[in-house]
């Protein structure tokens, strides 16, 4: 192939062989899309042969084409996969090359499908036997055509070569018999612009126009030359990612594998580093559909940092195994950190607007790919957080990067995960070493909304379940949630559907984890019709919201609701409290869509169903806790109420990582006691569905950001940081845009509003009818105080106070039961029969420990 070897000369030769059948095309490279090519007959094959398919790439990651003046070659053989019958005479294959200059490798491995700036050059092989070297910028841009070829044949042998000449690249593109190395036909291109002969490399199997489309196969692909750049560190498999969490002396870990064969390893290994030893202590089988492997740990020892790595043994060309390796680490249980620090974000849009997997037209590769999202991540690193939150939509599917394929169930199994793949392939640098809570919502299970209505089976998401099959949701929840703790009540719902919500304690930060859409009730057929043309959205303004509050209406279940109510009682080592959920609980956007209409309620909100908000609300202030999510594409923070304003809890709603249709709250009428100097759209108002909110801060769009580009950061992107102060118990809200590096005041700070701090105390807002004694602590500091009402036997709160003395406020005159000590330590007394008073009465109740 190349006799000469210098000593910077960088060489690849493919390793597809004879007995390995995997739908994963191996760790060197990725594939557009997942589904389209396969690994059988030693050899790659592309088996999507649609028209409205073009361009199916396979692109190289562990070599690259770089800026340095060089040389390359690089061959391969291929041929059509359906032989012998008649096929389209524009189908071709081939190589694409210089595909994404300037880019990060792994966006430009998406490039396939459709042209544009950015595209790289194509060198192929029509089936008429024709050589072209096509530009891959514009449509139909031929750089060199021949019109008339070799003819029909059963396979060829590929060759390109590029090397300097002068200041500009000589490029020779030929093809041979592959038994005999004959050349058959030859084309070179002279006075290349050597900036188009930086990228990725890829081979391309193109489908062709017409009834009879045909896809191609490939062997034996070498490449070498110093042009190239090596990067050994960008395999891509077998192990893709890993998630955990830490929680009660268990860590549970999800290793997300890429799709491997039938006859391949079905199993994977944990390891971790000891004295400089590797020590395996857990295995795990890879469940398919989904190819994850999960790894449960009891009795973990969450006192240091621990090394690990995940173990994959992977059947190689002589059907012997070869391990591969992915490295991180467990963080220890950050109890002694006074401030525990979450990072925040939501809804995780890949591509400017305006791709679609249906679409051939241009794209503008090179500055309409928000992934790997590098902006962002490397940011969130200088925050140094303790865990991570995803609230949902880490997956679209309308355009992430594709259109989503649903039926039949076996392709849509491929096709979400060559979209979860990506946010794995973007965010695993941070999951890999910090906890992290993942959840889907509505566009993870492909659906534009979600009413789940207890897992039922909908043909039409409006009346509330399911779209897609039990199988196929499940394989989502798992490959997103399968490393959270253990749910609560782990029955499944209607369809055998899977639940997740559950609590998670880290750092003495106390979690709910819950699901918002899958208990709630879809509004078609219970609420009035709206008049809009979708039975969600809410155009008349002269919307009563009374009759949108109707009998039957659910939001969270009492599945839920009981769980909540045991979390609030629980404060065993706990300083403070926090719900985690997909959106928030208020109808807080008022204008919705790329030209911002004005809708006057929304039923995807969680301000719907207002008796199932009150529900909840009421349950999560017992808490004292703080409400995380996302889901809206606008941040807010959201002072809640149930009776009056500001009687319940905090809610931060974050930004979105990238979206496509943005929200906006800019009511009608200025907000009421709103402090001085803020903006008309905060203070007090009632949302859409006449519920009691306080909005402190909105991160609308509307206005040019004047950063580019301008489609990701004018619809306001981002994400949030919350500092859990433990010993001042405070919560810190911040909201960063993507441009803002928290190191240089210079690139611009937090979104207008923020950072806003607030005590935990302040998310039970409502207001003292009576109080009772003053209690003081002895023997113990920060003690657990829990209040019930002798009259129900409810518990009316609990919480963790500050220091030693506490007087509690009750809402109703009677008698009271007082617990009170260290569930931490089991020191617990009980004080019956405690009557309330006025507040201007005073009296002291001494406790002893």
């Amino acid at each position: 192939f190349i006799n000469a070897r210098v000593e910077k000369e960088v060489y690849f030769q493919s390793k597809w062989s004879k007995g390995i059948e995997r739908t994963w095309v191996g760790p060197e490279y990725w594939a557009n899309r997942l589904q389209d090519w396969r690994v059988a007959n030693g050899r790659l094959e592309c088996i999507e042969f649609s028209g409205r398919k073009p361009m199916r790439t396979v692109h190289l990651l562990t070599c690259r084409l770089g800026s340095k003046k060089g040389m390359m070659e690089m061959s391969v053989q291929t041929g059509l996969i359906n032989l012998g019958k008649e096929v389209s005479s524009d189908a071709a294959a081939g190589f694409l090359i210089g595909a994404g200059k300037g880019m990060d490798y792994r966006a430009a491995s998406l490039i396939h499908h459709s042209y544009g700036k950015g595209g790289g050059l194509f060198a192929g092989i029509d089936t008429k036997g024709c050589l072209f070297v096509k530009d891959f910028t514009e449509k139909n841009k031929y750089l060199f055509r021949k019109l008339n070829g070799i003819g029909n044949y059963k396979a060829i042998k590929l060759k390109l070569s590029v090397k300097p000449v002068n200041k500009r690249y000589l490029l020779d593109f030929s093809c041979y018999e592959p038994e005999t190395g004959k050349e058959l036909d030859k084309i070179t291109l002279s006075n290349v612009n050597p900036d188009r002969l930086v990228g990725n490399i890829t081979l391309v199997s193109h489908p062709g126009t017409g009834k009879n489309t045909t896809g191609f196969w490939f062997k034996d692909w070498k490449v070498s030359g110093t042009k190239l750049e090596e990067h050994k560190d960008r395999y891509c498999g077998p192990v893709l990612s890993t998630q955990y969490t830490l929680s009660k002396n268990v860590m549970k870990m999800t290793a997300q594998i890429l799709p491997i064969g039938k006859k391949d390893t079905q199993i994977v290994f944990l390891e971790i580093k000891n004295n400089d030893k590797w020590n395996e202590i857990a295995s795990a089988g890879i469940i398919i559909p989904g190819y994850t492997a999960t790894f449960k740990v009891n009795n973990w020892n969450f006192n240091r940092d621990i090394e690990y790595r995940v173990v994959y043994n992977m059947k190689v060309k002589d059907g012997s195994l070869t391990p591969y390796y992915y490295y991180g680490t467990i963080k220890h249980n950050p109890v002694e950190k006074e401030t525990i620090v979450l990072a925040a974000f939501t809804g995780n849009h890949n591509l400017g607007h305006g791709w679609g997997g249906v679409d051939r037209g241009e794209f503008p590769w090179t500055d309409r790919i928000w992934f790997p999202h590098n902006d962002l991540t490397e940011k969130v690193k200088k925050h140094k957080p303790d865990i991570l939150f995803f609230s949902g939509d880490q997956v679209y599917e309308g355009a992430s990067p594709t259109v989503a394929v649903k039926f039949p169930v076996e392709k849509a199994f491929l096709d979400y995960l060559y979209k979860w793949y990506l946010w794995c392939w973007a965010f695993r640098d941070l999951t890999k070493d910090i906890p992290c809570i993942t959840i889907p919502d509505d566009h993870d299970v492909y659906q534009g909304n979600l009413w789940g209505a207890g897992g039922r089976k909908t043909d039409k998401d409006v009346r509330g379940g399911y779209l897609m099959p039990p199988e196929w949701v499940n394989m989502v929840q798992r490959t997103q949630t399968s490393h959270l703790p253990d749910s609560f009540d782990p029955r499944p719902v209607e369809q055998g559907i899977g639940v997740y919500y559950c609590d998670l304690n880290y750092g003495r930060v106390s979690f709910a984890v819950i699901e918002d859409r899958k208990f709630k009730s879809g509004p078609e057929g219970l609420v009035p019709e709206t008049k809009s043309g979708r039975a969600d959205h809410v155009i008349d303004p002269d919307f009563d919201p009374k009759t949108a509050d109707v009998p039957g209406a659910t939001l969270l279940g009492e599945r839920q609701l009981k769980f909540l109510e045991e979390w609030a009682a629980d404060w065993k080592n706990t300083d403070v409290k926090a719900v985690l959920s997909q959106t928030v609980f208020a109808n807080a956007a008022t204008l919705h869509g790329p030209k911002l209409k004005r809708l006057y309620a929304d039923y995807d909100s969680n301000g719907w169903p207002q008796t199932g908000r009150k529900k909840a609300l009421e349950k999560l202030r017992k808490a004292f806790a703080v409400h995380i999510s996302g889901d809206q594409h606008l941040a807010t923070v959201i002072h809640h109420g149930i009776d009056d304003w500001n009687d319940a809890i905090w809610s931060f709603c974050v930004p979105s990582i990238a979206n496509f249709y943005p929200r906006a709250w800019v009511p009608l009428k200025p907000g009421k006691n709103r402090k001085k100097g803020m903006p008309e759209y905060t203070g007090e108002f009632l949302d859409g569905f006449g519920n009691y909110i306080t909005v402190w801060a909105a991160a609308n769009p509307g206005k040019p950001s004047g950063k580019k580009p301008a489609a990701l950061h004018d619809r306001m992107p981002g994400y949030g940081i919350i500092k859990f102060n433990k010993k001042d118990q405070t919560i810190t809200f911040e909201c960063w845009p993507r441009y803002a590096d928290p190191d240089d005041p210079s690139t611009g700070g937090q979104y207008p509003g923020w950072p806003i701090t607030i005590n935990m105390e302040d998310n039970y807002g409502k207001k003292a009818v009576a109080y009772l004694p003053l209690f003081e602590v002895s023997g113990l500091i920060n003690p657990v105080i829990q209040i019930i009402d002798e009259s129900s036997n409810e518990i009316v709160y609990t919480l963790r106070i500050k220091g030693k003395s506490f007087r509690p406020k009750v809402f109703k005159d009677g008698k009271y039961t007082i617990k009170i000590g260290e569930p931490d330590i089991n020191r617990i007394k009980i004080i019956k029969g405690v009557s309330s008073m006025p507040e201007t009465k005073l009296k002291t109740i001494r406790v002893k420990f």
